[in-house]
């Protein structure tokens, strides 16, 4: 997607999800606080700069304010993600995939991808979650998934790419429902406070990849490499 289709996607996200929300139609992720959650993948990521962080959590400690029984993503386990490599499933381990090749395939692919910027503004939403818009300002990342879609696809490793759903935005998902909400009309009003926020801009020099939980829980996630760009 260019930034002109991501902002009317977004739009139409965010619309949409309020619609769901102040209408007591919003999802709860019941699975957040479930001890024996072992689904695990392999992902493709972007961390954002500390400006960043500091300005999305900023953000979510208004929010907790009226609605502290939600899950706010920490600075640790703020993401996005460029690709799921192996989507998040129940009892996935690392020894069931041949990671070296796939280090190796992502390696070769990213080998000429030059730095790029994100801009990160704004909010948009989904019924269960809280997100924030990234717009990238060349076409690296598109380039970057679309190269690799490719180059796992040639393999024979039969992994399950977007198997979720086939990513196209740039989002970071910072908050989850997982509790009812004591007043969704309120949450509402404060999430459109920050809809055209500017959360600030970041380069991307380093692609890390790594295996985790579905949250990208820090505790639950070990990182297995880095690739730098260009």
């Amino acid at each position: 997607m260019n930034n002109k289709e991501l902002t009317f996607h977004y739009r139409q996200m965010y619309d949409a999800a309020v619609a769901a929300i102040v209408h007591q139609r919003y999802q709860l992720d019941t699975m957040l606080d479930c001890p024996t959650d072992n689904r695990r993948g392999i992902t493709l990521l972007i961390r954002p700069t500390k400006s960043v962080r500091k300005n999305i959590v900023q953000f979510l400690q208004q929010i907790q304010q009226i609605e502290p029984e939600q899950y706010y993503y920490p600075e640790t386990d703020m993401h996005l993600t460029v690709l799921s490599i192996v989507s998040c499933v129940e009892g996935f381990v690392l020894e069931d995939v041949d990671l070296l090749k796939v280090k190796t395939i992502i390696q070769d692919t990213l080998a000429k991808m030059p730095r790029f910027s994100i801009d990160f503004y704004g909010i948009t939403a989904s019924p269960s979650c809280i997100l924030i818009q990234g717009f990238p300002k060349q076409e690296t990342l598109n380039l970057m998934r679309e190269h690799l879609r490719e180059a796992f696809a040639q393999s024979n490793l039969g992994l399950s790419i977007d198997a979720r759903y086939t990513l196209n935005t740039a989002h970071m998902t910072v908050i989850r429902l997982r509790k009812p909400l004591h007043d969704s009309g309120l949450f509402c009003r404060y999430i459109d406070r920050y809809r055209t926020f500017d959360f600030g801009s970041a380069q991307v020099d380093t692609i890390e990849l790594v295996y985790n939980d579905w949250y990208q829980r820090h505790l639950k996630c070990m990182s297995l490499t880095s690739y730098p760009l260009l």
